[in-house]
């Protein structure tokens, strides 16, 4: 099958290393787009909704085409065979529109479904039922720019990224997709000691143990919406594979505020993985940190922190703070900050990204 993933805009090259690592074959990264095309069988489908820590939704692409209007995208979408669609299921749109244009998301929805229903009236004879609710089928319309990406979703409406352990939601929570991603830039390994001198609610330091463990992101989640079409089978063969480790490691995690440290503790307990983290209550700019091997963090930024003048004093003595780790992986909005700080304590910059997060253009430093 031909298929594509959406993943965050700016780390498509983590989840295309890692769609190939569970056995997919990457054909084409759109980058700064959040696409990653591939190919690969119903097990594959199967194992990168229940095991990629990476990816947001796993789509059967139907078709992917320029566009340069609302008839364009009926005319693409009409043409599409829907015929495996059974008679009795009923289908619905889920519309995404990025960029400049003079229509709507929702005139989308309403183009491409009436595209849907009369594909498969000329096709089938038949008028397939709309259930915007609780859908059989859900096809995915996103027109990102010029293009329009139309995919049967095997995942379904509650994306990836959403684990199921945060029982504790931080203000500011990072996106546990985004966090795992920031691990595996890390190049961080099982037997190193990794700090979050910001751990927030814990996600970062909850997503490394469970990558070494094997434990599965999506080991917590009741329902994936390829089942509903394809049946369970696979799914169950994917678990039945899967053999969870239990081995220590060496993770801290520090936060100022006691009500943070005691949600990322619950987080922890929930994800099976509150013995592998250290929770430690501290200012990350008091700290001499002499026992990191590697610093993954999400400082706070943009609306969490008010005045410039904060933010420069917190990055500045959060690096020198964590100056004797072997490697550092920060995301930020606040990328010209961090970097003046970085470049005056002499710091190295091993590599930085733009990654489009939440609305914000923040960055990813790899520092060494």
């Amino acid at each position: 099958m031909k298929l594509y993933v959406t993943t965050t805009p700016g780390l498509e090259d983590v989840s295309a290393s890692e769609i190939k690592s569970l056995g997919g074959k990457v054909k084409e990264i759109r980058h700064g787009r959040g696409r990653v095309f591939l190919t690969g069988d119903l097990k594959l489908v199967a194992k990168l909704n229940y095991l990629a820590r990476t990816i947001e939704r796993v789509m059967v692409l139907l078709k992917v085409e320029k566009f340069e209007s609302l008839n364009d995208i009926y005319g693409i979408v009409k043409e599409i065979d829907f015929s495996f669609i059974n008679p009795e299921q009923s289908f619905a749109i889920r519309p995404l529109r990025v960029g400049n244009h003079d229509f709507t998301s929702l005139d989308v929805g309403r183009v491409a479904g009436q595209a849907v229903i009369d594909s498969y009236l000329d096709g089938r004879g038949k008028r397939l039922k709309v259930n915007l609710d609780e859908p059989d089928v859900i096809i995915r319309v996103d027109v990102i720019n010029d293009e329009v990406y139309v995919g049967l979703d095997t995942t379904g409406d509650v994306a990836l990224h959403r684990r199921g352990y945060r029982v504790y939601e931080h203000p500011a929570p990072l996106n546990p997709a985004i966090a795992s991603a920031l691990v595996m830039l890390s190049e961080w390994k099982c037997d190193e000691i990794l700090v979050d001198p910001m751990c927030g609610s814990g996600t970062i330091l909850i997503e490394s143990a469970m990558m070494c463990r094997n434990i599965p992101p999506q080991k917590f989640r009741k329902r994936f919406q390829f089942v509903k079409i394809w049946g369970d089978k696979v799914l169950e063969d994917v678990k039945r594979d899967v053999v969870e480790k239990r081995i220590d490691l060496n993770l801290v995690g520090i936060e100022r505020f006691r009500k943070h440290l005691r949600g990322a503790k619950i987080n922890s307990e929930v994800a099976g993985v509150a013995d592998t983290i250290d929770y430690v209550q501290g200012d990350v700019t008091r700290l001499c940190l002499k026992r990191a091997n590697v610093i993954v963090t999400n400082p706070p930024y943009g609306l969490r922190i008010a005045k410039r003048g904060l933010i420069e004093k917190l990055y500045e003595g959060f690096l020198k703070s964590v100056v004797n780790a072997d490697r550092i992986v920060v995301i930020t909005a606040e990328h010209k900050i961090l970097k003046e700080k970085a470049e005056k304590l002499g710091y190295s910059f091993e590599g930085e990204r733009w990654v489009k997060y939440g609305g914000l253009d923040t960055k990813v430093f790899v520092l060494v």
